[in-house]
């Protein structure tokens, strides 16, 4: 079969992402529920049997750490002789490194890159001249710290394979973080060898529909066990995918509570990004950016920065899109998403996709990977928001609670002013009117330094709005382009937009 390359144009494409396109989005209302019915549902025993017995299918499993238990379930099964070409664990760390090099950190996405190159790079060489006519040849790896004996450690791991879809085909990968939730060692094996079993066979038979994939992955397990907060996928049946879709689409199926993606586009493992670092977060629908945004981020980090705890220190930025604004219309609509993504991409920024929309939970998530302060910069209008106690009917405390929760941690607010129209006054932290039952609350929070208002920012901005930008775009007013960042403006027309039509 001749071998298929990336610059290719697929012919007849019916991917995922082609339709994503014509305006179908899949995955995200009536049409996804339908074809996301079709796909069978089957036992993680059915699912090791099946590639088992697949003649195409034969391997590499390389697992360092939490055991074996992925390569355990095809040989569990039966039939494994078809499958599986060698099966190893380097536990050793000497071992480890003299196989595949040395890395800094062994439970890492480089520890796994390596595992995979390295282990299909030797079936391929080794086998392709004796059956390279009809076998696609793989490598399944991960590299994984469950619960070590006295309890204290993170318990997560990478994962990954690498493959030829058809027999002499270009090489496909997916690489995936896990999070492992179950309080015992042994269910975390169990969870970790289910969710090996479900990558594979996502892979070989699932490849051509992505949604599916993605929501086959915790086949067999729950949310309560595992958690998969970073998806990568590469090669040849995937060149439609759009990685920034994929990690909202984490987010939406409730595999993760947060996806995270850098500047360039490229998906981001959160622990690897936030670990041990100040975080600086901004929360917005940057629909589409303004300038507005940029000052109050750059205001937020150039005050944050000075803070005695955090002065030398490398801030985090993060701009956060919540769920709830993305689904402020009824359902997802994915071309208004990657605009909003590519409009913050060309703004050189990193993206949060969160279902935190409460700022507690997205405090304790952030929490996770850092014991450094962490900031949060919003509007007046936001922080009037953030006390009203209707969004704390849920908690038992209510806002006590809430808040509580919430300060915690080393975390302040940083807060922009908002310029009243047309009267031109400023509400800012210091003058904002709040109820008289939260008043002394709201005090003691300004006192103790935990809300700030933001002094550095730029006046002559405070006038722009997203909301009026959007309508000026899609009533065709020119004066939008100085409401925005030029390379902002640039992007919009170039892509056209939010409606923007060129003259």
């Amino acid at each position: 079969m001749p071998v298929r390359t990336e610059d290719e144009e697929a012919v007849g494409d019916t991917s995922w992402t082609s339709k994503l396109k014509t305006g179908h989005h899949l995955g995200m209302g009536t049409t996804a529920t339908a074809l996301l019915a079709e796909r069978p549902r089957l036992s993680t025993h059915q699912k090791a049997l099946s590639i088992n017995l697949d003649p195409m299918r034969y391997g590499t499993f390389a697992e360092i750490g939490a055991g074996q238990e992925v390569a355990r379930w095809f040989f569990k099964v039966g039939a494994a002789a078809g499958t599986i070409s060698k099966s190893i664990s380097a536990y050793d760390m000497t071992v480890s490194d003299a196989i595949y090099g040395k890395c800094k950190r062994y439970v890492s996405r480089e520890r796994l890159e390596r595992m995979l190159e390295y282990e299909h790079r030797l079936n391929v060489e080794r086998l392709g001249a004796s059956r390279g006519d009809s076998t696609a040849f793989f490598t399944f790896a991960n590299t994984v710290s469950a619960l070590n004996f006295k309890g204290t450690n993170e318990c997560h791991g990478w994962m990954g394979v690498r493959y030829q879809a058809f027999p002499g085909d270009s090489d496909n990968q997916i690489i995936a973080h896990v999070r492992m939730l179950d309080k015992e060692n042994a269910l975390q094996q169990e969870a970790l060898g289910i969710v090996g079993v479900n990558l594979l066979y996502a892979a070989f038979f699932l490849h051509h529909a992505p949604n599916q994939m993605l929501e086959s992955l915790l086949d067999n397990l729950s949310v309560e066990r595992l958690e998969i907060d970073m998806i990568d996928f590469s090669g040849i049946e995937f060149r439609r995918v759009d990685n920034r879709v994929m990690s909202l689409k984490l987010v939406q199926l409730g595999l993760s509570g947060a996806a995270m993606f850098g500047p360039k586009g490229e998906v981001l493992q959160p622990s690897e990004i936030l670990r041990k670092r100040p975080i600086l977060v901004e929360r917005g629908s940057f629909r589409p950016v303004t300038k507005v945004n940029i000052d109050m981020i750059e205001s937020a980090r150039e005050q944050f920065a000075q803070e005695p705890e955090v002065k030398g220190e490398q801030v985090v930025e993060l701009m956060e899109i919540t769920m709830r604004n993305l689904l402020a219309g009824g359902e997802i609509d994915l071309r208004d998403f990657l605009a909003r993504a590519d409009l913050l991409s060309a703004a050189g920024k990193t993206v949060l996709i969160s279902d935190y929309f409460e700022y507690y939970r997205l405090a304790a998530y952030l929490g996770r990977y850092t014991n450094e302060p962490i900031a949060v910069t919003m509007g007046a209008a936001s922080l009037k928001d953030l006390f009203s106690e209707e969004y704390y009917t849920g908690l038992e405390g209510g806002i006590l609670e809430a808040f509580g929760r919430l300060f915690t941690r080393n975390l302040r607010i940083y807060v922009y002013p908002l310029m009243e129209q047309p009267s031109g006054k400023l509400i800012t932290a210091d003058n904002i009117e709040m109820p008289e039952e939260l008043r002394n609350l709201y005090r003691h929070l300004m006192d103790r330094g935990r809300i700030r208002s933001l002094e550095n920012y730029d006046r002559s901005v405070l006038h722009i709005f997203s909301r009026d930008v959007l309508r000026r775009i899609k009533e065709q007013d020119p004066s939008w382009e100085a409401m925005v960042p030029p390379e902002i403006a640039e992007t919009i027309k170039s892509r056209r937009f939010f409606g923007y039509l060129p003259d």
